[in-house]
């Protein structure tokens, strides 16, 4: 009985949230926009191959646990700026949609307006299919 009262709620619910004008929700996948942008890549491939490189040096241990300190650094540094770039990205399209809030795709069920592919142009990103998901 308690379980099909909650089916009758999810279904009523479903049905309203399908029969709103919009949504004041935006959705982004980040998935998605982490394989598809060309800047982020770039980023991923440089550090990769520095972190390699401290890992093949031959130097003593302390002075490659100090690089890789260094390394994580910058790679913090970038993260925040590419974070930061692409915030400000889904704020623009959020206001120019008329949204109050930006979740990202990810854990979201149902609902919400997918601002991704705005997103992607607003960081001049090539829309392309969304990746294969990751296993959890």
């Amino acid at each position: 009985m308690i379980k099909n009262a909650v089916i009758c709620i999810f279904i009523t619910v479903t049905g309203l949230v399908g029969c709103a004008p919009s949504s004041p929700i935006g959705l982004v996948d980040t998935q998605r926009i982490v394989a598809n942008w060309s800047q982020y890549q770039g980023y991923q491939a440089e550090l990769m191959l520095e972190e390699q490189t401290i890992a093949q040096s031959h130097v003593s241990t302390q002075q490659k646990q100090g690089e890789v300190r260094q390394l994580q650094q910058r790679y913090g540094k970038i993260q925040q700026q590419l974070v930061a770039e692409l915030q400000n990205a889904a704020a623009q399209v959020a206001k120019a949609k008329g949204l109050k809030l930006v979740f990202t795709r990810q854990g979201v069920g149902w609902g919400g307006v997918d601002i991704t592919p705005d997103v992607e142009r607003a960081l001049n990103i090539t829309e392309s299919a969304t990746p294969a998901a990751s296993p959890s």
